[in-house]
């Protein structure tokens, strides 16, 4: 089984690699700026005559323009490249980095009287006619002449830098104002309309980045500076899912995303991850996780990958439940040492079949170097876990491989603390594995520490946790606290609770409604014992009801015979049967 699988990794490398985002943008060579050139031309200033103090006045009044004279300069000249009215004013009401910038260069030409040279440069009216003209229109030609198909307000409008915005719109202003404006509207529609899914994206890219130890390709190292702007700014990846805050990262990282058309690529690439199992709402976790799923072809990428892991046999009904939980699958890294983890079991001489269904379960798990693998493995070794029980271990608690060698030898040093050998230790990881993926501070010294306040003796807490070390894992609040108030409920003292648990721990993991109240209730109601009969022997909740106790008390009431609890139950069938039915075996 585990060669067959290994058998199919090389078609999982066979694939291109994801559409990377687009090359660092540069910008084409400034032209040097006409007030640049003339500046050494300028003559020696010559006494003011009327005329000029005349327009020193004009220059005066143009330079306290109002700013919302340069906001609507810049909604007429996006109105000019095809904005509607209100795109047109919104656009511009969210640029004002782009007002500001020509706004300031209308006042460096009005100070300095350049205005004919910069007309004659710029191919605007003649300087004469351009120094006469209001500040608002100064603006509006000075935009004018910028030739960026007003891309750039549009691109500071959705949250970009204007620096940013600068370098960004040559490479997408082919496009067209109209589309681009409908284009950036569909993105945020299609990322960040849902709700109720914000919290998890965050938690999980937060997850995502923690756990990947391996080197990652071109779109996942975009992906990864992408978070890592997220993280430097106030509440970091948490605030993923909020398109206020997210999007102009995601437009910075990702500039290409302007260019991908809607009907031909986005909407094909929703309808398909639909068609593999996302559901709706959630596609926006799978995008923003991995937003160079994006840029890629569906048929020639993305398909590619899903049918790989197809033939490395994954289902395709786990695929994309694997791409919610871990969107880094379609990585061409991941895919890489998904095939590295499989050598390496293997040269350990343990069986990789289990890593098909682990990574089912904990896709995360993809993203784990086989070194950080390895130096689990070796702290198994020395608990003293045998290779044989390694796979029963990984495929119930798969992530254990992304714990770092400190964090598992923390809750070693907590059970030895509390006087375990290694050798025990190793049998609390084969039978409860999921506790050594727990935080010791957070976890398991809470559950202990709660156990003492609650009045069970320390002394007494090695023996509970070694037969019954699942305890660990139990909620205070939803399990143990409502167990032992059922029991101080029925008339019980907190010293016959503690002494049920010391004497009985699994106890505290069985369900009051299922378990605890029938068992009880027909121990007092048509047993008619006492209440103390659990506290002597606690264990009588843990044996069936219809199948153990109904049956033996019916047998033992018929004979007339009073006997114990432990005495009815404790006896296998057959000595049972002998004592009380005088039946030899």
């Amino acid at each position: 089984m585990a060669m067959a699988t290994f058998a199919a990794t090389p078609a999982l490398l066979s694939t291109p690699p994801l559409n990377p985002p687009a090359p660092p943008v540069r910008p084409h060579p400034p032209r040097a700026s006409p007030r640049l050139r003339l500046r050494l031309r300028i003559p020696r200033r010559r006494p003011v005559t009327a005329p000029a103090a005349a327009h020193a006045a004009s220059s005066l009044s143009s330079a306290r323009g109002d700013p919302r004279e340069a906001e609507a300069a810049v909604a007429e000249l996006l109105r000019d490249h095809g904005a509607s009215p209100e795109d047109a004013a919104a656009i511009a009401a969210r640029a004002p980095g782009y007002a500001a910038m020509l706004a300031d260069g209308v006042r460096e030409l009005d100070e300095l009287g350049l205005w004919a040279s910069w007309s004659a440069g710029a191919g605007a009216r003649a300087g004469a006619e351009m120094g006469a003209l209001g500040f608002g229109r100064k603006v509006y030609f000075m935009g004018r002449s910028r030739r960026d198909g007003a891309v750039v307000p549009l691109v500071e409008s959705l949250g970009v830098r204007l620096s940013s915005a600068k370098l960004i719109a040559p490479y997408v202003a082919a496009e067209g104002l109209p589309v681009l404006i409908r284009r950036a509207k569909f993105l945020k529609e299609m990322l960040f309309s849902s709700s109720g899914y914000e919290t998890l994206i965050g938690r999980n890219a937060k997850r995502m980045m923690a756990h990947l130890s391996i080197p990652a390709d071109e779109a996942l190292q975009s992906t990864l500076s992408f978070f890592e702007k997220m993280e430097a700014r106030h509440g970091g990846l948490s605030m993923l899912a909020h398109g206020d805050v997210s999007f102009p990262y995601l437009i910075e990282s990702f500039p290409m995303l302007l260019r991908c058309s809607e009907e031909n690529h986005l909407k094909p690439l929703i309808d398909f991850l639909k068609h593999i199992g996302i559901p709706k709402p959630r596609i926006p976790s799978v995008l923003l996780a991995f937003p160079p799923i994006m840029l890629s072809d569906v048929e020639k990428d993305i398909k590619r990958r899903i049918h790989a892991w197809e033939k490395a046999g994954i289902e395709q009904e786990y695929i994309g439940r694997m791409l919610l939980k871990y969107p880094w699958i379609l990585s061409a890294s991941v895919i890489e040492n998904y095939k590295q983890a499989l050598l390496f079991f293997n040269r350990r001489k343990i069986s990789s079949a289990f890593l098909g269904t682990a990574v089912k379960s904990w896709p995360h798990i993809l993203g784990c170097s086989t070194t950080r693998m390895n130096s689990i493995l070796v702290l198994f070794d020395d608990l003293g876990i045998s290779k044989k029980m390694v796979v029963p271990v990984l495929t119930s608690s798969p992530q254990l491989l992304l714990r770092k060698a400190n964090e598992f030898l923390q809750v070693v040093s907590f059970f030895e603390d509390m006087g375990f050998d290694k050798k025990a230790v190793g049998k609390i990881v084969c039978r409860s594995p999921e506790i050594f993926a727990s935080d010791v501070e957070n976890t398991l010294k809470k559950k202990i520490d709660f156990l003492i306040d609650f009045g069970i003796s320390e002394r007494h807490l090695p023996r509970i946790i070694k037969k019954y070390p699942e305890l660990l894992l139990l909620d205070i609040n939803r399990t143990l606290l409502p167990r032992m108030n059922y029991f101080l409920g029925k008339g019980l003292s907190k010293k016959d609770v503690c002494s049920m648990i010391s004497r009985f721990s699994p106890l505290l993991g069985y369900s009051i409604e299922h378990v605890l109240k029938p068992k009880l209730d027909f121990l007092l109601q048509t047993m008619k014992k006492p209440l103390k009969a659990v506290v002597e022997y606690p264990r009588y909740f843990s044996y069936s009801l219809e199948g153990r106790i109904k049956p033996r008390f019916w047998i033992i009431k018929s004979r007339n015979i009073d006997c114990s609890l432990t005495d009815m139950l404790a006896k296998n069938n057959e000595l049972f049967a002998e004592e009380y039915l005088g039946i030899e075996t």
